[in-house]
């Protein structure tokens, strides 16, 4: 596929129920095995305050994200439940691009704050929630959908990050605009280290006991379904021990602002003090 081709991308809303159609079938299509979002359900997302975006390319659709209204007591919020692409599309950028519209969007119809989740352990997501969007890891949630026994959860207990994405926000307009932070990762700022045993996967340290810094950083596999592929003793190691760091931090008063990635098989969460 040619840059050419990516230039008549298209992505707007998508309301008219034989659309929205369109967007569970991607959806069968994209998640095999799974039910797609009734559509009357969606129909009556979009009528009341929710958002489907659905991804053209020279009229097909390619892509999704579907997002519904929240409320957690104080805050109203656009929950951004799900968003999907076809396999032999996702090395464009088009999740990206899809999740800068949905902010658009969603300013249109007024709302401030975004949320949604994440597996901590998915660094490529991980990447892009927080280095690339400008989210901010807000809450950690343990084993946040119970047993799932799909390909990538299997086994493991599926933990969740809670995003936060306040899409007015200067720090988040800037990273639109591209600007990042530059980080440079201290042996003393680290609450979560790595091993390398066996020379080949990481293994998780000892966590260290205290939280002396204003900004920490906690180590996560680079490639975590590699791990889990090959141990998935140490892949259960990897999440319980990122849970408790990333908890602990949380419960003390830091959030998870930013993520490093390395060129070897480790990046970091940069978790700063609120």
């Amino acid at each position: 596929m040619t840059n050419l081709h990516m230039d008549e991308l298209v992505i707007r809303r998508v309301e008219h129920p034989d659309e929205l159609r369109k967007v569970g079938n991607l959806e069968r299509t994209i998640w095999k095995g799974e039910d797609p979002v009734p559509v009357e359900m969606m129909v009556a997302t979009v009528r009341n305050g929710g958002l489907v975006l659905g991804a053209f390319l020279e009229d097909k659709l390619i892509g999704f994200q579907y997002s519904f209204p929240g409320f957690d007591g104080k805050q109203s919020y656009l929950c951004s439940h799900s968003l999907g692409i076809l396999k032999e599309y996702r090395s464009y950028g088009i999740g990206q691009k899809l999740k800068w519209a949905q902010r658009q969007e969603a300013k249109k119809l007024g709302y401030e704050l975004l949320a949604w989740t994440y597996d901590p352990l998915e660094t490529a997501n991980a990447n892009l929630n927080l280095r690339k969007l400008g989210g901010i890891g807000a809450a950690y949630k343990e084993n946040y959908y119970g047993e799932l026994n799909d390909i990538l959860n299997a086994g493991i207990p599926s933990d969740r990050f809670v995003v936060h994405w306040w899409i007015q926000s200067d720090r988040v307009q800037k990273r639109e605009e591209k600007e990042y932070a530059e980080w440079s990762v201290k042996e003393d700022n680290i609450l979560l280290n790595y091993v390398l045993n066996n020379q080949e996967l990481p293994t998780p340290a000892p966590m260290n006991s205290t939280l002396m810094h204003d900004m920490l950083f906690v180590a996560v596999p680079a490639r975590y379904q590699e791990v889990k592929a090959k141990n998935q003793d140490l892949a259960l190691q990897w999440r319980l021990k990122t849970r408790e760091a990333l908890s602990k931090a949380l419960d003390c008063g830091y959030e998870v602002t930013d993520f490093v990635k390395t060129n070897g098989n480790i990046h970091y969460y940069v978790v700063t003090k609120k």
